[in-house]
């Protein structure tokens, strides 16, 4: 079994999302764990999981249907982007191991590049070039930036697929990695420099927290600043450590946490309703947002 989280350009439009999901989740045994849109990150966060073959064929089903429904000429948003399915990491989870996630990456990586004409790059576990390991390294050029780039510049080659841009669909970033935690706290101001400066103190590349990844944005449809994290390995950084520190910060500047938001889903050793509480998550549900939860919840309906 692999979890699979891809994540596409698009957060405004639920039927087009809808489309796309029901392509991947027609291949047997492919189940959808959630599918969640942000506005102003215009970007919608998708979890799938089953068993690796049926994976690999539902990535790249999916990023066909992604070419067919987003152009990125058009598309905004607060989160940097590369392409219309941006990023196709594969997690590991009952029965796998980190080898056969790369393993996928590798095929999926070389289909997407093979059949639909779009360049890959590895990344995460998966990657070749050691500078691709974070995937910020390459994709915070962003869709416009790398059409410049990708066929002239030899640092920006993909790994599979043509060297140029999709002029529409851009390229994927193939990943392999551990679960990763999507999360973020939003912080009862509109203040966005805090946020950008709390982000810069929790982040790794600024001294901050062990893989852990954040920005600050401004969040136009709630009017709140956010600190938007990726906790890339929740057993070296926990929930609980970014929030109290967060919320430390954002106190020692006279402003509260409004609320935190989890994208996708957690880890039952990651998350449980009093850490919930603590971390100010609203409406927490374990068998909709613990990846164990769900699949067993899930594997009961089937059953």
């Amino acid at each position: 079994m692999l979890q699979f989280v891809p994540n596409f350009s698009e957060g405004k439009d639920r039927a087009k999302v809808d489309r796309i999901v029901r392509v991947m989740t027609a291949v047997a045994g492919v189940h959808c764990l959630g599918s969640e849109l942000d506005a102003s990150h215009n970007r919608a966060v998708v979890t799938l999981a089953g068993p690796a073959a049926a994976i690999s064929e539902a990535a790249v089903l999916g990023a066909a249907a992604a070419m067919a429904e987003i152009d990125l000429r058009g598309h905004k948003g607060e989160h940097k982007r590369m392409g219309a399915m941006d990023v196709c990491p594969f997690v590991p989870l009952a029965g796998a191991s980190m080898v056969d996630a790369v393993a996928t990456a590798y095929r999926v990586g070389e289909r997407i590049g093979a059949v639909l004409g779009l360049p890959a790059f590895l990344y995460a576990e998966a990657c070749r070039r050691e500078s691709r390991r974070v995937l910020g390294n390459f994709r915070n050029k962003e869709f416009e930036g790398l059409l410049s780039l990708v066929g002239k510049d030899a640092e920006y080659a993909p790994d599979f697929g043509p060297h140029r841009m999709h002029p529409s669909a851009g390229a994927v970033a193939v990943g392999a990695r551990k679960f990763l935690i999507a999360y973020n706290v939003n912080l009862a101001t509109a203040d966005v420099q805090l946020a950008k400066d709390i982000a810069k103190a929790v982040r790794e590349k600024d001294g901050g927290f062990k893989k852990v990844q954040a920005m600050g944005f401004f969040l136009d449809d709630k009017k709140l600043a956010q600190v938007s994290m990726n906790l890339l390995d929740f057993e070296v950084t926990s929930l609980r450590t970014v929030f109290d520190k967060v919320a430390e910060m954002a106190a020692a500047k006279g402003v509260q946490v409004a609320e935190s938001e989890l994208v996708g889903l957690a880890p039952a050793a990651a998350i449980d309703a009093a850490l919930a509480q603590h971390i100010r998550l609203p409406r927490f549900d374990a068998t909709e947002q613990v990846v164990e939860a769900k699949l067993a919840a899930m594997s009961g309906r089937v059953g």
